[in-house]
């Protein structure tokens, strides 16, 4: 499947449940879809927090599918093509150079 499926299944999930809707309990703005990106990402790290392997590859899968879901939803909402914006960053980063001792 391809992001701009997965956006659109996405899109029609967010929209079935109502959350597109102004008056919505939820409402999908760019500022809150970040936090819930963030938040999904602090939830992938719970899987590492007492160890190098997460217990569960199902729990870490279904977190990781929150996070990919937030990221494809900021990414549409604020008229970014993802594919374009990684294929680009992929390009720059081709052309960086990384010292063991850089911290960025």
């Amino acid at each position: 499947m391809e992001l701009s499926e997965l956006t659109a299944a996405m899109h029609r999930f967010v929209q079935g449940k109502g959350w597109y809707n102004p008056a919505s309990p939820k409402p999908q703005t760019m500022r809150n879809i970040a936090i819930s990106l963030n938040l999904e990402a602090s939830e992938v790290l719970e899987h590492f927090q007492w160890g190098d392997t997460p217990v569960s590859q199902e729990e870490l899968a279904s977190e990781l599918a929150d996070v990919a879901l937030y990221l494809l939803q900021l990414a549409s909402v604020a008229e970014i093509d993802l594919e374009k914006a990684i294929l680009t960053k992929l390009e720059q980063n081709y052309q960086r150079t990384w010292d063991v001792d850089e911290v960025k």
